[in-house]
């Protein structure tokens, strides 16, 4: 009797860690389609179809984004060879890098677009500084990247917010970005690496992640780069 309790112990355990990043996945997708159904307070056309990969993070925790203190648990989605179709996500979760990094008391989404297979590379490490291992800056907003900064138009990634509906370029320089291994065990049901997940391409994107992946190829259809040279 205390093995079978055991066992439905860990069953329910693992079906609710599945179930949370399916939870993820769908507050990605909401907030995607929120953000680029105002085409003029959203992120360029023109440099979202060229997205390599792209990252969000659902707003989860309010409070000051401090030194040591994790910010939230975000969804990085890359294109199959970095020019096909939007692949299977990996989980990562974002924190503080410095204490000049800080988002006052709102809850906040996170999105930001990698633009060339060098950022996708270094991504897929297991943790990364941004503004240190990748060039960061906050991203243009309108329908395109006219008028943006030679800054904006050479960054590897570029970063927006979102806090009480104000749609906005963001700088994320100082934060750092970690895989995370637990969740992506939960997604797939076994270790596997963010960088199979993105680069190499050897899983499937799970049911969960249909919606989004819909999504980014509806508001960014082209492809970019290959990662032929990764």
């Amino acid at each position: 009797m205390k093995k079978l309790m055991t066992a439905a112990f860990l069953i329910l355990t693992f079906s609710l860690a599945a179930f949370a990043g399916e939870t993820q996945l769908e507050k990605a997708t909401n907030v995607l389609n929120e953000i680029m159904a105002t085409p003029d307070r959203g992120i360029p056309h023109d440099l979202f179809e060229k997205a390599v990969c792209v990252g969000i993070v659902p707003s989860e925790i309010k409070g000051a984004f401090l030194v040591g203190g994790t910010y939230g648990r975000g969804v990085l989605v890359c294109r199959e060879h970095g020019n096909g179709p939007w692949g299977a996500p990996s989980m990562f979760t974002l924190g503080a890098g410095s204490i000049g990094f800080q988002i006052g008391g709102e809850a906040t989404d996170v999105v930001f677009i990698v633009r060339n297979e060098a950022g996708a590379r270094t991504l897929v490490q297991d943790s990364v500084k941004l503004g240190g291992d990748l060039s960061v800056t906050a991203g243009p907003v309108g329908r395109t990247a006219e008028g943006a900064t030679d800054a904006q138009l050479h960054a590897e990634i570029l970063s927006y917010s979102r806090t009480r509906g104000l749609f906005a370029g963001m700088s994320l320089d100082g934060a750092v970005l970690k895989q995370d291994r637990d969740d992506n065990r939960d997604l797939y049901g076994r270790r596997i690496a963010a960088r199979e997940i993105l680069i190499d391409g050897i899983v499937a994107a799970p049911p969960a992640a249909v919606p989004l992946d819909q999504t980014l190829t509806k508001y960014s259809p082209r492809g970019g780069r290959s990662f032929a040279s990764l």
